[in-house]
């Protein structure tokens, strides 16, 4: 019974000879190899770990590839461009009427009195297109006051005329300390034959 309790130790020895053989043939098989075999083995074995870690990725991709696509009716198409005849008629909306133009430079004054600026007198000028009917006012006002003030006037005209358009600004100052601008606006009304 003594000697079967001492089989174990020489399994041990058995297992430790064999191995110790084997490590030292890899580590003359590598120092004979050299430096740069032995880290091309090593990036092909981490290129072969990265591709097998990868692969189940891959197939979820693919599987989400092969998956239909909604149906065309389920875009949007964009509204189709409005015709020649469209862009006149809205052209023509939009014209001021040429009976109320002289309320119209009566609503530019009251526009720079609210703003805070000084308009003294402007010059105005008629000019008809017969081809088109239109009728164009040309307002050319000198106004004085800050720089933003004039800046808002100047918007406030558009937005409340649509049928306006700021032709030319022009500023002037006597030096730069001095907080009043001096500027010439001109603006063109573009107006219609008729009442309404």
């Amino acid at each position: 019974m003594a000697g079967a309790l001492k089989s174990p130790k020489p399994l041990q020895s058995l297992q430790q000879l064999e191995l110790a053989p084997l490590v030292l043939r890899g580590r003359l098989a590598l120092a004979r190899a050299g430096v740069l075999p032995c880290l091309a083995a090593l990036l092909l074995l981490a290129g072969v770990a990265s591709w097998l870690w990868l692969l189940p990725q891959r197939t979820a991709v693919q599987q989400q590839l092969a998956q239909p696509l909604p149906p065309v009716a389920a875009l949007v198409a964009p509204p189709p461009a409005p015709s020649a005849n469209q862009n006149l008629a809205d052209f023509y909306a939009v014209l001021g009427p040429q009976r109320y133009a002289e309320q119209q430079v009566k609503v530019l004054f009251d526009l720079a009195a609210k703003n805070g600026l000084v308009l003294n007198q402007g010059e105005y000028k008629t000019a008809r297109d017969a081809a088109s009917g239109v009728t164009t006012y040309q307002i050319i006002l000198p106004v004085k006051g800050g720089y933003q003030a004039i800046w808002q006037f100047a918007m406030q005209a558009l937005r409340d005329m649509p049928f306006a358009a700021l032709d030319e600004v022009a500023f002037r100052r006597e030096s730069i300390a001095e907080p009043v601008v001096e500027a010439r606006l001109r603006l063109t009304l573009y107006l219609k034959d008729g009442g309404a």
